[in-house]
């Protein structure tokens, strides 16, 4: 990406000499004679960064630094000053410049404050990029991606969502199987009704029966009162069990003859019930093979795999790390009360290399601390926890699974490269030995531009 950059400054030496120092560093500059010229530029030109003196005529830096603000805001300004008005810049700064210098400019500094101005430009639109396209698409709420895989998921719920059918949904801990549940129910024709929820693996065995199904009074000790089961709350609607992996023996005998009957009886009673309940069950284990262990019954295992939904890893699927990122950003910054208005590139690169074993669940507890933990207004790699930095910041090398295709090879070659060079197409092109129109039709197949 190559920036544009305004110099405003009346005075032509500073104002030409600038320029022209600015042009050797690989910057596109147009200058200015005074402030209204500056105004009206602002108005035609996609300026990326603003250099103005203070003291101008017809429009003073000052006016000019209020304009900027109120119609430009991602647009830094850099104010030039003289000896004299040092205070004044100082309270240009508090009115949001990014940074001063006093004339005649330290050329070294200003390339410097330059560099830093630009990267938070970019920070800042890279984050209304990807809030762009998280707006999107909202047809599933807060599941979140772009990548192939997630994308096979969305048909699979758009398909399945409004049919009777069970669904089994596996993945690892914090893989979002909640969510996927969430999203059948949502687009179900049972979406006015409840959508009832249980964790199996929180309670012992006896409670789960009676949560499931209700208990009478006098059931057990304890039982003073009657009390109706998950199963009749969520009559007409949905039940989504979780950890299903981890309910016993006597209660998959039970659920299994709700799957086959649609009736029960609630534990201590006699009366049978009749429910219309759809099941969605989830699960981090490997169910087929506890069948074969014996730990789960074959044939409630068919009842509920009727419709399997395998969520993938966030190793898998490292497009959506973008997405994720800028999504638990913008509401945990909210949540903290935080202007934060994106993360850096090293910081990027370390996201996206490192392994994620706690998938997203982990992302958005990185992304927490590191909003909690960060004094600017962009997320550094310093703000992220030390044992994600550490494992993974290793930007010398690209990591390809063994298995991996040549296509997703070459995807994660170049989706790296571009992370590396912070979105630069041209040095990108130049680092992977490729023309830039082979670049950009790389990009558009492999859904790289986020």
């Amino acid at each position: 990406m190559i920036f544009t950059i305004l110099i405003a400054d009346d005075e032509k030496n500073i104002r030409e000499g600038l320029g022209s120092f600015l042009k050797m560093e690989g910057y596109q500059v147009i200058l200015a004679e005074d402030g209204q010229e500056a105004k009206n530029l602002l108005a035609e030109e996609e300026i990326d960064l603003v250099i103005a003196d203070l003291r101008m005529p017809k429009i003073s830096g000052e006016e000019l630094l209020k304009h900027i603000k109120d119609n430009y805001s991602t647009v830094p300004v850099i104010i030039l000053t003289g000896h004299g008005t040092v205070e004044s810049a100082v309270q240009a700064m508090r009115d949001g410049a990014f940074d001063f210098l006093t004339k005649p400019p330290d050329l070294d500094r200003l390339g410097l404050l330059v560099k830093r101005a630009l990267s938070t430009r970019e920070m800042i639109l890279q984050q209304k990029i990807l809030q762009r396209e998280l707006e999107k698409d909202k047809r599933f709420g807060l599941i979140i991606g772009k990548s192939p895989k997630m994308k096979h998921i969305f048909e699979v719920i758009e398909q399945v969502a409004p049919t009777k059918a069970s669904v089994l949904i596996t993945g690892e801990s914090g893989v979002g199987k909640e969510k996927i549940a969430d999203a059948i129910h949502y687009f179900s024709d049972r979406r006015d009704k409840p959508l009832i929820k249980v964790h199996c693996a929180a309670l012992a065995e006896t409670l789960l029966e009676s949560e499931l199904f209700g208990h009478e009074k006098g059931a057990f000790t304890g039982a003073v009162s009657a009390k109706r089961g998950r199963f009749e709350l969520a009559h007409g609607g949905t039940l989504f069990l979780d950890e299903i992996g981890e309910i016993s023996p006597a209660v998959q005998v039970k659920l299994l003859r709700v799957l086959q009957e649609k009736k029960f009886e609630r534990v201590g009673g006699e009366r049978t019930l009749e429910v219309d309940v759809r099941i969605i069950a989830a699960t981090n284990k490997d169910l087929k093979a506890e069948v074969e262990n014996g730990n789960f019954r074959e044939d409630l295992y068919y009842r509920l795999n009727v419709v399997h939904v395998q969520l993938p890893p966030l190793r898998d699927r490292k497009e959506d790390i973008p997405l994720l990122a800028a999504a638990f950003l913008k509401e945990l910054a909210h949540e903290n009360n935080k202007t934060i208005n994106g993360i850096d590139q090293k910081a990027r690169m370390i996201l996206h290399h490192y392994s994620w074993p706690g998938n997203i669940r982990e992302l958005r507890n990185c992304i927490e601390s590191a909003v909690v933990m960060s004094r600017d207004s962009i997320i550094t790699a310093e703000d992220l926890p030390p044992h994600i930095r550490e494992a993974g910041d290793h930007e010398d090398y690209i990591r390809i699974p063994l298995g991996s295709s040549m296509e997703e090879a070459e995807k994660e070659i170049i989706r790296s490269t571009l992370l590396y060079c912070n979105g630069n197409k041209s040095k990108a092109a130049e680092i992977l030995g490729i023309g830039r129109k082979t670049l950009y039709r790389k990009i558009e197949e492999y859904n790289l531009e986020q």
